[in-house]
């Protein structure tokens, strides 16, 4: 896997960063993109530089910062071989346990902003006959009580499932990696007994490890402790 470049949203914590992380060990060079653009230059900063690791303010709602964004990363590397669409975050339980004001905000991150990734970066895949990564969640499987998250995660679930028949023939391969419960910053109070962000970033390198004729479309992975 050595030098392949691999485009990461929502990458300045959690499962972004992780991965990051796993994927510059593996040789890989890094084009990260978050809204945090102070922690994402550290981040790359520590995984090789402008060398190896490139960092890209984007918010992905925005179609003008993801067209940048696929940009950046063909004049920093010349290619696109990965893209992780994972940027997204959730809200409380029930209808009336949020604003509409974050509801907006979540489902504009969560689902038009993996698509407008897709969009963007379809052209730069197709050449280099890629891998087009998702994160989705165990919520895009099964409808959580009163949850808008679970609805975007489903939506994210046949995105990906769209994608894959879209780019059918092209030689790019499609993944939607379905966390459970995960100990990252989108949990405001700490969890026990969860996976790791570094648990998930390990599927998502199974995935892009694969000889070119395995497309792997699906890895739900759960804490041994999560019963549904």
């Amino acid at each position: 896997m050595a030098d392949r470049v691999l485009v990461i949203t929502g990458a300045s914590s959690g499962i972004g960063e992780a991965t990051a992380r796993l994927a510059a060990a593996d040789g890989f060079r890094l084009v990260l993109a978050a809204r945090r653009l102070e922690r994402l230059e550290g981040l790359a900063a520590e995984l090789g530089g402008e060398e190896r690791a490139r960092a890209v303010r984007c918010d992905v709602t925005e179609w003008d910062d993801v067209r940048a964004l696929a940009d950046a990363a063909l004049d920093a590397f010349g290619s696109i071989d990965v893209v992780f669409a994972n940027a997204g975050f959730g809200a409380p339980r029930g209808f009336e346990g949020s604003t509409p004001e974050h509801w907006r905000a979540m489902v504009l991150t969560n689902v038009y902003g993996a698509a407008l990734t897709l969009r963007a970066t379809f052209p730069a895949l197709k050449a280099s006959r890629g891998h087009l990564l998702l994160t989705g969640s165990v919520a895009g499987r099964r409808v959580l009580p009163g949850s808008l998250y679970s609805a975007t995660k489903w939506a994210v679930t046949a995105m990906g499932e769209a994608a894959r028949q879209e780019l059918d023939g092209t030689g790019v391969r499609v993944t939607l990696i379905e966390p459970g419960t995960v100990a990252t910053p989108f949990f405001d109070d700490p969890v026990t007994d969860a996976l790791e962000p570094e648990d998930v970033a390990r599927a998502v390198l199974y995935a892009v490890g694969q000889p070119p004729h395995v497309d792997v479309n699906e890895i739900l992975v759960r804490p041994t402790a999560q019963s549904s």
